[in-house]
């Protein structure tokens, strides 16, 4: 595994980035997000669906932890966009239903703040972390 870095200067590009990122994924494909509040999670997120089909308005999740987007793509069927930001203690993980979530077969699931699930996040998830490094710029870092 070799560690990879990205640096987006805007949105746009980031959404761009996340479509490339879209285009590797495959059935059962979990994606982790991390970063601070406002470090471009959900705009990664709406780039992914695009990449992966999805036509309409992709929203953060924060209050209902878990909105899936139904794909115009022939294997992966549904984009799970999970958002456990205001997960308190792993008991809500079960009122949520999260590990149906992860284990669907015909969907892809991309997590942000995965860190609210400590051991529970499944290995072979795409670790990537954002950091903000101004107004519009972001540094992506994973391993590939």
């Amino acid at each position: 595994m070799s560690k990879q870095i990205f640096l987006s200067n805007s949105s746009s590009q980031t959404q761009k980035f996340a479509a490339e990122i879209a285009k590797k994924l495959t059935v059962g494909s979990i994606v982790a997000l991390y970063g601070d509040l406002g470090a471009g999670k959900t705009t990664f997120v709406q780039g992914l669906a695009k990449g992966l089909g999805y036509k309409g308005k992709v929203f953060s999740p924060t209050f209902i932890f878990v909105r899936p987007y139904k794909l115009e793509n022939k294997q992966i069927v549904t984009l799970n966009h999970i958002d456990l930001y205001r997960i308190e203690k792993p008991t809500d993980l079960k009122t949520v239903g999260l590990e149906d979530f992860l284990s669907d077969k015909k969907a892809v699931s991309v997590i942000e703040w995965p860190e609210k699930l400590g051991d529970s996040l499944p290995k072979k998830a795409l670790k990537i972390f954002i950091k903000k490094l101004s107004e519009s710029e972001r540094e992506f870092t994973w391993n590939e």
